[in-house]
């Protein structure tokens, strides 16, 4: 049987909650309300899994901080034997306009430290992330992710969200190449 691990980088704590750097906690949350499953606190991390056509599907939110997620992508990986092929990282990206999305296959951390770690830890840069843009305030670029969406962005990246639970089923029935043709934007 196939399994398939969807991580959602964010910062653990209702401090981060709705934080623009905890968009990929925000989305697992969406795809896990919309598959009607729940997160189990467990070993460094929030974890649930659902089916998708005979394939198993887990959501991972860890609970480590952005800066050391490698570490609990690596103990579920090895734990539920998941391929690096059978991953996507989800992650926000301050290069990318409000609210884009770019899903890749491969490539480096762009300057986001939770990326970094994650290629340090499984060795590679060879893992697919999807990248959902939160824009660029040119300065303060620690408080900016830290800090909580304005209203108004926050009402423009909901309206993407609907399209997270076919890109996350794109992803397991037909790859990240097919995927990648169709969602990105």
């Amino acid at each position: 049987m196939k399994k398939f691990l969807i991580i959602g980088l964010g910062n653990p704590g209702i401090e981060y909650s709705k934080t623009r750097h905890n968009i990929g906690f925000e989305i697992l949350d969406y795809i896990s309300s919309e598959r009607e499953c729940k997160f189990d606190t467990v070993k460094l991390a929030d974890i649930t899994k659902f089916k998708i056509k005979g394939k198993t599907v887990f959501l991972l939110k860890p609970n480590t901080y952005m800066n050391l997620s490698g570490k609990a992508i690596k103990y579920w990986m090895d734990n539920q034997k998941i391929k690096l092929d059978n991953i996507l990282v989800i992650s926000d990206d301050l290069n990318l306009k409000l609210g884009q999305i770019r899903l890749r296959k491969k490539g480096s951390s762009g300057g986001h430290n939770g990326l970094e770690n994650i290629s340090q830890v499984l060795g590679t840069e060879n893992y697919s992330r999807l990248r959902i843009g939160i824009s660029n305030p040119g300065s303060n670029q620690i408080d900016y992710v830290l800090g909580k969406f304005t209203e108004k962005e926050y009402k423009s990246i909901l309206k993407i969200y609907p399209n997270f639970n076919n890109l996350i089923e794109s992803f397991v029935l037909k790859g990240a190449e097919l995927t990648m043709n169709n969602y990105n934007n």
